[in-house]
Protein backbone atom coordinates (compact mmCIF):
# COMPACT_ATOMS: atom_id res chain seq x y z
CA UNK A 1 0.00 0.00 0.00
CA UNK A 2 1.05 3.68 -0.28
CA UNK A 3 3.94 4.45 2.05
CA UNK A 4 5.72 1.10 1.66
CA UNK A 5 9.12 1.76 0.09
CA UNK A 6 9.87 -0.25 -3.05
CA UNK A 7 12.61 -2.87 -2.96
CA UNK A 8 14.15 -4.91 -5.75
CA UNK A 9 11.47 -7.53 -5.19
CA UNK A 10 8.44 -7.22 -7.48
CA UNK A 11 5.34 -5.97 -5.67
CA UNK A 12 1.73 -6.24 -6.78
CA UNK A 13 -1.53 -4.90 -5.35
CA UNK A 14 -4.49 -7.28 -5.59
CA UNK A 15 -7.89 -5.57 -5.28
CA UNK A 16 -10.88 -7.84 -4.66
CA UNK A 17 -14.56 -7.06 -4.31
CA UNK A 18 -15.59 -8.18 -0.82
CA UNK A 19 -14.61 -10.23 2.24
CA UNK A 20 -17.96 -12.02 2.65
CA UNK A 21 -17.66 -14.15 -0.51
CA UNK A 22 -15.78 -17.47 -0.35
CA UNK A 23 -14.44 -17.19 -3.90
CA UNK A 24 -12.98 -13.74 -3.23
CA UNK A 25 -11.30 -15.03 -0.08
CA UNK A 26 -9.89 -17.95 -2.06
CA UNK A 27 -8.59 -15.48 -4.66
CA UNK A 28 -6.74 -13.65 -1.86
CA UNK A 29 -5.26 -16.83 -0.35
CA UNK A 30 -4.20 -18.15 -3.75
CA UNK A 31 -2.52 -14.83 -4.64
CA UNK A 32 -0.50 -14.87 -1.42
CA UNK A 33 0.58 -18.47 -1.99
CA UNK A 34 1.66 -17.74 -5.57
CA UNK A 35 3.60 -14.71 -4.37
CA UNK A 36 5.47 -16.81 -1.81
CA UNK A 37 6.39 -19.41 -4.42
CA UNK A 38 7.60 -16.76 -6.88
CA UNK A 39 9.38 -14.60 -4.27
CA UNK A 40 7.30 -11.50 -4.94
CA UNK A 41 5.17 -9.41 -2.60
CA UNK A 42 1.40 -8.87 -2.78
CA UNK A 43 -0.81 -6.46 -0.87
CA UNK A 44 -4.47 -7.53 -0.72
CA UNK A 45 -7.20 -4.91 -0.46
CA UNK A 46 -10.99 -5.32 -0.47
CA UNK A 47 -13.40 -2.78 -1.96
CA UNK A 48 -16.36 -3.41 0.40
CA UNK A 49 -18.42 -4.20 -2.70
CA UNK A 50 -18.43 -0.53 -3.67
CA UNK A 51 -17.13 0.58 -7.07
CA UNK A 52 -16.41 4.14 -5.90
CA UNK A 53 -14.39 2.81 -2.96
CA UNK A 54 -12.47 0.51 -5.28
CA UNK A 55 -11.74 3.30 -7.75
CA UNK A 56 -10.50 5.61 -4.98
CA UNK A 57 -8.36 2.87 -3.41
CA UNK A 58 -6.65 2.15 -6.72
CA UNK A 59 -6.16 5.82 -7.61
CA UNK A 60 -4.52 6.33 -4.21
CA UNK A 61 -2.13 3.48 -5.03
CA UNK A 62 -1.40 4.83 -8.52
CA UNK A 63 -0.89 8.42 -7.32
CA UNK A 64 1.38 7.50 -4.41
CA UNK A 65 5.06 8.46 -4.40
CA UNK A 66 7.05 6.77 -7.15
CA UNK A 67 9.13 4.82 -4.61
CA UNK A 68 5.95 3.34 -3.13
CA UNK A 69 4.07 2.39 -6.28
CA UNK A 70 3.55 -1.30 -7.04
CA UNK A 71 4.83 -2.89 -10.22
CA UNK A 72 1.29 -3.94 -11.14
CA UNK A 73 -2.33 -3.93 -10.02
CA UNK A 74 -4.53 -7.02 -10.26
CA UNK A 75 -8.21 -6.37 -9.64
CA UNK A 76 -11.67 -7.84 -9.91
CA UNK A 77 -14.10 -4.98 -10.68
CA UNK A 78 -17.06 -4.36 -8.41
CA UNK A 79 -19.14 -2.38 -10.88
CA UNK A 80 -20.14 -2.69 -14.51
CA UNK A 81 -16.96 -1.07 -15.84
CA UNK A 82 -13.33 -2.08 -15.44
CA UNK A 83 -12.28 1.42 -14.28
CA UNK A 84 -10.89 2.82 -17.56
CA UNK A 85 -9.69 6.10 -15.99
CA UNK A 86 -7.70 4.29 -13.32
CA UNK A 87 -6.35 1.94 -15.99
CA UNK A 88 -5.02 4.84 -18.06
CA UNK A 89 -3.49 6.46 -14.99
CA UNK A 90 -1.77 3.19 -14.11
CA UNK A 91 -0.40 2.80 -17.64
CA UNK A 92 0.90 6.37 -17.62
CA UNK A 93 2.72 5.60 -14.35
CA UNK A 94 4.23 2.42 -15.80
CA UNK A 95 2.13 0.18 -13.55
CA UNK A 96 0.91 -3.14 -14.95
CA UNK A 97 -2.86 -3.66 -15.06
CA UNK A 98 -4.66 -7.00 -14.85
CA UNK A 99 -8.46 -7.29 -14.91
CA UNK A 100 -10.07 -10.43 -13.47
CA UNK A 101 -13.40 -11.87 -14.61
CA UNK A 102 -14.56 -8.86 -16.58
CA UNK A 103 -14.44 -7.47 -20.10
CA UNK A 104 -12.18 -4.44 -20.58
CA UNK A 105 -12.68 -2.94 -24.02
CA UNK A 106 -10.00 -0.30 -23.46
CA UNK A 107 -7.19 -2.89 -23.18
CA UNK A 108 -6.03 -2.75 -26.80
CA UNK A 109 -5.59 1.01 -26.50
CA UNK A 110 -3.79 0.59 -23.18
CA UNK A 111 -1.35 -1.97 -24.59
CA UNK A 112 -0.47 0.37 -27.47
CA UNK A 113 0.06 3.35 -25.17
CA UNK A 114 2.31 1.70 -22.59
CA UNK A 115 4.90 -1.07 -22.35
CA UNK A 116 3.54 -2.04 -18.91
CA UNK A 117 1.77 -5.44 -19.02
CA UNK A 118 -2.01 -5.13 -19.42
CA UNK A 119 -4.32 -8.10 -19.84
CA UNK A 120 -7.46 -9.93 -18.71
CA UNK A 121 -7.68 -13.30 -16.98
CA UNK A 122 -11.18 -14.64 -16.64
CA UNK A 123 -13.04 -17.78 -15.83
CA UNK A 124 -14.88 -18.88 -18.96
CA UNK A 125 -18.27 -17.67 -17.75
CA UNK A 126 -20.19 -18.73 -20.84
CA UNK A 127 -18.77 -22.24 -20.49
CA UNK A 128 -19.67 -22.19 -16.78
CA UNK A 129 -23.24 -21.45 -17.84
CA UNK A 130 -23.13 -24.24 -20.43
CA UNK A 131 -21.90 -26.66 -17.78
CA UNK A 132 -24.72 -25.63 -15.46
CA UNK A 133 -27.21 -26.16 -18.28
CA UNK A 134 -25.81 -29.67 -18.77
CA UNK A 135 -26.01 -30.34 -15.02
CA UNK A 136 -29.67 -29.30 -15.10
CA UNK A 137 -30.27 -31.62 -18.06
CA UNK A 138 -28.65 -34.52 -16.19
CA UNK A 139 -30.66 -33.94 -13.03
CA UNK A 140 -33.98 -33.26 -14.80
CA UNK A 141 -33.84 -35.85 -17.57
CA UNK A 142 -37.63 -35.73 -18.02
CA UNK A 143 -37.83 -31.94 -18.04
CA UNK A 144 -39.20 -29.58 -15.44
CA UNK A 145 -38.73 -26.09 -14.02
CA UNK A 146 -35.73 -24.40 -12.42
CA UNK A 147 -35.60 -21.49 -9.98
CA UNK A 148 -32.30 -19.78 -10.85
CA UNK A 149 -30.60 -17.13 -8.67
CA UNK A 150 -28.37 -14.93 -10.85
CA UNK A 151 -25.65 -12.49 -9.97
CA UNK A 152 -26.24 -8.72 -10.44
CA UNK A 153 -27.75 -7.75 -13.79
CA UNK A 154 -24.95 -5.22 -14.50
CA UNK A 155 -22.31 -7.94 -14.12
CA UNK A 156 -21.03 -9.43 -17.38
CA UNK A 157 -20.10 -12.73 -15.67
CA UNK A 158 -23.70 -13.18 -14.50
CA UNK A 159 -25.07 -12.38 -17.97
CA UNK A 160 -22.68 -14.76 -19.71
CA UNK A 161 -23.47 -17.59 -17.28
CA UNK A 162 -27.19 -17.13 -17.94
CA UNK A 163 -26.66 -17.06 -21.71
CA UNK A 164 -24.50 -20.18 -21.57
CA UNK A 165 -27.03 -22.02 -19.42
CA UNK A 166 -29.81 -21.20 -21.87
CA UNK A 167 -27.67 -22.58 -24.73
CA UNK A 168 -27.45 -26.08 -23.24
CA UNK A 169 -30.52 -26.55 -21.07
CA UNK A 170 -33.14 -28.74 -22.81
CA UNK A 171 -36.20 -27.10 -24.35
CA UNK A 172 -38.50 -28.95 -21.92
CA UNK A 173 -36.97 -27.15 -18.92
CA UNK A 174 -38.40 -23.76 -17.90
CA UNK A 175 -36.31 -21.16 -16.06
CA UNK A 176 -37.59 -18.69 -13.41
CA UNK A 177 -34.93 -16.04 -12.69
CA UNK A 178 -34.25 -14.21 -9.42
CA UNK A 179 -31.49 -11.64 -8.79
CA UNK A 180 -28.82 -11.95 -6.11
CA UNK A 181 -25.55 -10.17 -5.30
CA UNK A 182 -23.08 -13.08 -5.00
CA UNK A 183 -23.80 -13.52 -1.26
CA UNK A 184 -25.79 -16.00 0.81
CA UNK A 185 -27.78 -13.20 2.43
CA UNK A 186 -28.82 -11.66 -0.90
CA UNK A 187 -30.11 -15.02 -2.17
CA UNK A 188 -32.03 -15.61 1.06
CA UNK A 189 -33.75 -12.24 0.65
CA UNK A 190 -34.48 -12.85 -3.05
CA UNK A 191 -36.11 -16.21 -2.35
CA UNK A 192 -38.07 -14.86 0.63
CA UNK A 193 -39.42 -12.04 -1.54
CA UNK A 194 -40.37 -14.55 -4.23
CA UNK A 195 -42.12 -16.79 -1.69
CA UNK A 196 -44.23 -13.83 -0.57
CA UNK A 197 -45.72 -13.52 -4.07
CA UNK A 198 -49.02 -15.21 -4.87
CA UNK A 199 -47.54 -16.55 -8.11
CA UNK A 200 -44.91 -18.55 -6.20
CA UNK A 201 -47.66 -20.67 -4.61
CA UNK A 202 -48.67 -21.94 -8.06
CA UNK A 203 -45.19 -22.17 -9.58
CA UNK A 204 -43.71 -25.57 -10.34
CA UNK A 205 -40.05 -25.88 -9.33
CA UNK A 206 -37.99 -29.07 -9.67
CA UNK A 207 -34.48 -27.74 -9.04
CA UNK A 208 -32.75 -24.72 -7.49
CA UNK A 209 -29.76 -23.37 -9.44
CA UNK A 210 -27.54 -20.49 -8.32
CA UNK A 211 -24.64 -18.79 -10.03
CA UNK A 212 -22.47 -19.30 -6.98
CA UNK A 213 -22.44 -21.75 -4.09
CA UNK A 214 -23.09 -19.18 -1.38
CA UNK A 215 -26.30 -18.09 -3.15
CA UNK A 216 -27.39 -21.73 -3.45
CA UNK A 217 -26.95 -22.07 0.32
CA UNK A 218 -28.80 -18.79 0.83
CA UNK A 219 -31.74 -20.21 -1.11
CA UNK A 220 -31.67 -23.33 1.09
CA UNK A 221 -31.72 -21.12 4.17
CA UNK A 222 -34.79 -19.24 2.92
CA UNK A 223 -36.70 -22.50 2.35
CA UNK A 224 -35.50 -23.86 5.70
CA UNK A 225 -37.26 -20.94 7.41
CA UNK A 226 -40.72 -21.86 6.05
CA UNK A 227 -43.01 -22.49 9.02
CA UNK A 228 -45.16 -25.20 7.42
CA UNK A 229 -43.18 -28.41 7.95
CA UNK A 230 -44.49 -30.29 4.91
CA UNK A 231 -43.96 -27.25 2.67
CA UNK A 232 -40.45 -26.81 4.06
CA UNK A 233 -39.61 -30.48 3.48
CA UNK A 234 -40.88 -30.27 -0.11
CA UNK A 235 -38.48 -27.43 -0.94
CA UNK A 236 -35.50 -28.92 0.90
CA UNK A 237 -35.87 -32.23 -0.95
CA UNK A 238 -35.15 -30.54 -4.29
CA UNK A 239 -31.67 -30.72 -5.83
CA UNK A 240 -29.58 -27.53 -5.37
CA UNK A 241 -26.66 -26.67 -7.63
CA UNK A 242 -24.14 -23.85 -7.44
CA UNK A 243 -20.83 -22.62 -8.75
CA UNK A 244 -17.29 -21.84 -7.47
CA UNK A 245 -16.67 -25.36 -6.19
CA UNK A 246 -14.02 -24.46 -3.64
CA UNK A 247 -12.70 -27.40 -1.58
CA UNK A 248 -13.84 -26.13 1.84
CA UNK A 249 -17.24 -24.81 0.75
CA UNK A 250 -18.88 -25.93 -2.50
CA UNK A 251 -17.14 -29.30 -2.75
CA UNK A 252 -17.75 -29.96 0.94
CA UNK A 253 -21.45 -29.11 0.54
CA UNK A 254 -21.64 -31.61 -2.34
CA UNK A 255 -20.06 -34.29 -0.13
CA UNK A 256 -22.60 -33.56 2.61
CA UNK A 257 -25.53 -33.66 0.18
CA UNK A 258 -26.48 -30.01 0.66
CA UNK A 259 -25.68 -29.42 -3.01
CA UNK A 260 -26.32 -31.94 -5.76
CA UNK A 261 -23.53 -30.41 -7.86
CA UNK A 262 -21.24 -27.44 -8.23
CA UNK A 263 -18.82 -26.09 -10.84
CA UNK A 264 -15.19 -25.65 -9.91
CA UNK A 265 -13.69 -22.32 -10.98
CA UNK A 266 -9.94 -22.23 -10.33
CA UNK A 267 -8.84 -18.93 -8.74
CA UNK A 268 -7.38 -16.56 -11.32
CA UNK A 269 -4.98 -14.63 -9.09
CA UNK A 270 -2.13 -17.21 -9.13
CA UNK A 271 -2.03 -17.16 -12.92
CA UNK A 272 -2.13 -13.34 -12.89
CA UNK A 273 0.86 -13.19 -10.52
CA UNK A 274 2.79 -15.76 -12.58
CA UNK A 275 2.10 -13.98 -15.88
CA UNK A 276 3.10 -10.61 -14.41
CA UNK A 277 6.38 -12.01 -13.15
CA UNK A 278 7.14 -13.50 -16.58
CA UNK A 279 6.16 -10.25 -18.32
CA UNK A 280 8.26 -8.06 -16.04
CA UNK A 281 11.31 -10.30 -16.40
CA UNK A 282 11.02 -10.89 -20.15
CA UNK A 283 9.69 -7.49 -21.22
CA UNK A 284 7.00 -9.16 -23.36
CA UNK A 285 3.27 -8.47 -23.23
CA UNK A 286 1.17 -11.50 -22.23
CA UNK A 287 -1.88 -12.40 -24.36
CA UNK A 288 -4.65 -9.83 -24.06
CA UNK A 289 -7.16 -12.45 -22.84
CA UNK A 290 -6.63 -15.75 -21.03
CA UNK A 291 -9.56 -17.96 -20.00
CA UNK A 292 -9.43 -20.60 -17.28
CA UNK A 293 -11.51 -23.77 -17.67
CA UNK A 294 -14.33 -24.80 -15.28
CA UNK A 295 -15.13 -28.39 -14.24
CA UNK A 296 -18.36 -30.07 -13.13
CA UNK A 297 -18.31 -31.62 -9.64
CA UNK A 298 -19.32 -34.41 -9.72
CA UNK A 299 -18.77 -35.17 -13.41
CA UNK A 300 -21.78 -35.00 -15.71
CA UNK A 301 -21.62 -38.78 -16.17
CA UNK A 302 -21.77 -39.41 -12.42
CA UNK A 303 -24.55 -36.86 -12.07
CA UNK A 304 -26.63 -38.53 -14.77
CA UNK A 305 -26.18 -41.95 -13.12
CA UNK A 306 -27.24 -40.60 -9.72
CA UNK A 307 -30.28 -38.93 -11.25
CA UNK A 308 -31.36 -42.08 -13.10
Amino acid sequence: MPGIPKTNRLRFVVSLTRKDNDYQLEQATAAEEAARQLSVHVDIIFAENDSITQSQQLLNVIQSHADSRPDAIVFEPVGATALPQAARAAAAAGIGWVVLNREAQYLSELRKASSAPAFVISSDHREIGRLQGRQIAALLSKGGAVLCIQGPSDNSAARERTEGMRETKPANIQIHLLKGKWTEESATRAVQSWLSLTTSKKARVDLIAAQDDSMAMGARRAFDQIVDLSERAKWLRLPYIGCDGLPKTGQEWVRKGLLAATIYMPPNTPLAVEMLVQARRSGNQPPELTLTAPKSIPSLEVLAKKSS
